[in-house]
């Protein structure tokens, strides 16, 4: 799916939203400066709801794991570039996150393979010849139900 700009970025992570539950896991891949913080700032500030709009929200690049209280349960985000042991992930109780909350993950390869069954993968990539776009690349397995329900927003390809 292609996203043209930061906007559609931001308008999709909206769209997104809407349909995330305690329980489900989003694993944002991409290289740096890919849009994976942006997004993740869109949907967060989206579930906060009220005074989202302007509510602070900082990437976790050296916190590795912010969390908000939402209308929708409680929103964990996390940025695991700096982890260098997946085990590690236990000790940040993410693993017990990612069936309490609705769990935003960036860098989840530092943890790869033990990624929940349910979650799904979102891939940011540049193209080299438009900067500016975004392609983004639903990855899940075919029978999950957060794949069921975002599908159904971004549409099949």
């Amino acid at each position: 799916m292609p996203l043209p700009d930061a906007q559609a970025t931001e308008n999709l992570a909206q769209a997104l939203a809407a349909h995330l539950r305690p329980g489900d896991t989003l694993l944002l891949q991409g290289q740096l400066g890919a849009g994976k913080s942006h997004f993740a700032r869109a949907l967060i500030r989206t579930l906060i709801g009220d005074g989202g709009a302007t509510a602070e929200v900082p990437s976790p690049s050296f916190t590795l794991v912010q969390t908000y209280d939402t209308p929708h349960g409680e929103v964990w985000h996390a940025d695991l570039y700096r982890l260098s042991d997946p085990q590690e992930m236990l000790e940040l109780g993410l693993d017990l996150a990612m069936h309490q909350a609705i769990c935003l993950i960036e860098w989840p390869d530092r943890i790869a393979p033990d990624w929940p069954v349910g979650a799904v993968c979102l891939r940011f990539e540049t193209p080299a010849d438009a900067p500016q776009t975004r392609l983004l690349t639903l990855i899940a397995l075919q029978a999950s139900d957060l794949a069921t329900r975002l599908l159904a927003v971004v549409g099949r390809p």
